[in-house]
């Protein structure tokens, strides 16, 4: 059952790899469209870090969220532990 589900998860991951199409971040013209709107003074530019800032920051809260739940969710709140007898709570 392991090794179908490693199998699973390399062909996923393989499929993935294979699949990638090459980008570019900017065209020439936005490029020289906000370098131009930079030094004339325009607020374009603080549009467009901030828009980059808040698409950085995403996935990161996103991640920061399902690792909350996962850790709420499979938390052990009680724990026996046979050292002297007792029982251990960890609230």
């Amino acid at each position: 059952m392991k090794k179908l589900k490693f199998l699973n998860l390399f062909l996923v991951f393989g499929l993935l790899v294979c699949s990638a199409v090459p980008v570019k971040a900017q065209c020439a013209m936005c490029t020289a469209t906000v370098e131009t709107n930079s030094k004339s003074g325009a607020g374009t530019t603080n549009g467009l870090n901030s828009g980059i800032m808040y698409l950085l920051a995403a996935p990161y809260l996103a991640v920061a969220v399902v690792g909350y739940i996962w850790y709420k969710k499979y938390r052990r709140k009680n724990v026996t532990l046979d050292m002297r007898n007792e029982k251990l709570n960890l609230n």
